[in-house]
């Protein structure tokens, strides 16, 4: 039986989706108007639903989060026919507090999963304590990395984050754990490519933290990484291809 943990910023992802026919008369803008609406978890809470999505009926998902997450809402309007978003809002961004992890129950978990958006709730050794009290922790982090990784099991980075976080003292020594995303050209592990195949993608929206919970629950089925990435390729794949942030089925 699989019980995971994932820790880390947890908000909603609102979606808008309405009508776009004309711009503004008063300003050159175009005007939205309304017709429906969908909310799910966002951040933290997104690979706590897709774990949740994943896993077996007497398998224990938990998330840990400041509990001011509740006022954190990322609402996007788009257009309900070309699924254009226009616009995206964010309320209470900085709600976050500080999580005390020294009260996690370590034993109770077969991994710990880390979604740190780097805004607060986690802090630099607080990772380290994580990963110092737990043998398998997977990190997402959009921190810039130190020294306060070298314990983690394996780390998921986006492009972006695997070409400017990583300092060059640390490359050589977290490349057997650095998973390194970029969307529709796969990810890397170890110098070997993973692809994945090309698909009319209708929203990136939450992909990353689909891989990363589909990453954890294969592991824990297989106990091999490269089977692992394989198969988070696909889940990702398979929600890339839906609006909005969504969960495989």
């Amino acid at each position: 039986m699989k019980n995971i943990l994932v820790v880390g910023e947890c908000c909603y992802d609102t979606f808008v989706y309405g009508d776009c026919d004309r711009m503004s008369p008063e300003a050159p803008v175009p005007v939205f108007l309304p017709k429906s609406e969908s909310v799910n978890l966002g951040m933290a809470g997104n690979v706590f639903m897709n774990l949740s999505s994943l896993s077996l009926p007497e398998e224990r998902i938990d998330l840990l989060s400041s509990p001011q997450w509740k006022k954190v809402n990322k609402v996007r309007y788009v257009d309900d026919r070309a699924n254009h978003m226009f616009i995206r809002v964010d309320h209470n961004d900085e709600a976050f507090e500080r999580v005390d992890v020294s009260e996690i129950d370590y034993d109770s978990y077969s991994a710990i999963v880390i979604s740190d958006y780097d805004k607060g709730v986690l802090l630099e050794e607080d990772i380290a304590y994580i990963a110092d009290h737990h043998p398998l922790t997977f990190l997402d982090t959009k921190k810039r990395l130190g020294e306060w990784v070298s314990n983690i099991s394996y780390i998921k980075l986006n492009t972006y984050e695997s070409r400017y976080n990583i300092p060059s003292s640390l490359a050589e020594k977290i490349s057997h754990k650095l998973i390194s995303t970029h969307g529709p050209d796969g990810c890397f592990f170890k110098g070997k490519t993973f692809p994945v195949d090309k698909v009319n993608i209708k929203d990136v929206a939450g992909a990353g933290d689909t891989f990363l919970a589909g990453l954890v629950y294969s592991y824990l089925k297989s106990k091999d990484i490269e089977v692992a990435i394989k198969e988070a390729n696909n889940y990702a794949t398979e929600v890339v291809q839906r609006r909005g942030v969504t969960t495989p089925k």
